[in-house]
């Protein structure tokens, strides 16, 4: 191995929950929540609550922490994410139990499978919930005046740097985790179908994501669904509630350029075009 290359990141060791044959009979958590550090967690709504199973992220800092996105299902009664958040906040490690301790409410970006249980946190204490349309989002992460730059979002001993990528969508940002090497790539980037409104934005969007991370120690890129199966190129059928052959959530930077190889192999062409780890779908 050269000695400039790093080792490969070890896989999550997780199982997802996955759906069920029967959603009426299913029995799994409306929302897993698998704890990859105490300060790191990543959530799950369950298949059988919405086909959507949209992944969120709740990352602690010394100062506040932040939860990325929240999910596809607005009542807490079927998707109680405010609940299980408050839980996991009671778990915090002692130096972070001090009063006035805020929860920061972001976006990958704004379609409604991402941004459901926005209300669920309205009036929780302490909390800031920052719409996930462009004008606010991008203000607010100081994106708007400069899309280019890369923002920088202090948690407290834990940076996040924070990137518009458009293309998925026009409000779409991507966020880097120094403290775990994770890049949160929404549905920009996951295994299953990349649907993609503006197609210049996406080919601009995927030359930068490709770029930033050669220059960070990314261990894995994280986005917001599986829809794949683990059979090469063939993903599951639009609102599937079981999905019981799914491949792993995470990607490797080389999937990253090959998803960038694949959009200059697509050129012009619109449609859907299958790859083996992915499915781009060109809807403009």
């Amino acid at each position: 191995m050269n000695a400039a290359t790093p080792p490969a990141p070890e896989p999550l060791d997780v199982r997802w929950i996955h759906g069920s044959p029967s959603a009426k009979h299913n029995t799994d958590p409306d929302i897993q929540v698998f704890e990859y550090d105490e300060r790191t967690f990543i959530l799950r709504q369950n298949k059988a609550v919405h086909y959507e199973a949209p992944f969120l992220f709740l990352l602690f800092g010394d100062d506040r922490a932040v939860l990325l996105d929240t999910g596809a299902t607005p009542e807490e009664e079927f998707f109680p994410l405010r609940e299980v958040v408050d839980e996991l906040f009671e778990l915090r490690p002692p130096a972070l139990q001090r009063p006035g301790y805020e929860l920061l409410v972001l976006h990958t970006h704004a379609h409604s499978d991402h941004v459901a249980g926005d209300a669920q946190f309205a009036d929780r204490p302490d909390t800031v919930v920052v719409p996930a349309d462009r004008d606010s989002a991008w203000s607010f992460l100081g994106l708007a005046e400069d899309p280019e730059r890369v923002a920088r979002l202090d948690l407290g001993g834990r940076m996040l740097e924070c990137l518009a990528t458009p293309g998925h969508h026009a409000a779409a940002v991507t966020y880097f985790d120094s403290a775990t090497g994770f890049l949160l790539t929404g549905d920009t980037v996951y295994p299953g179908r990349l649907y993609v409104e503006d197609w210049a934005a996406f080919r601009r969007t995927l030359d930068r994501l490709v770029a930033f991370a050669e220059q960070r120690p990314v261990t894995h890129v994280l986005g917001c669904h599986i829809e794949m199966t683990r059979e090469p190129g063939v993903d599951y059928p639009v609102r599937t509630t079981y999905q019981p052959d799914e491949p792993p959530l995470e990607m490797a930077v080389e999937q990253l350029r090959e998803i960038r190889r694949a959009v200059e192999e697509i050129g012009d062409r619109p449609g859907r075009h299958p790859y083996p780890g992915f499915v781009i779908c060109r809807t403009d």
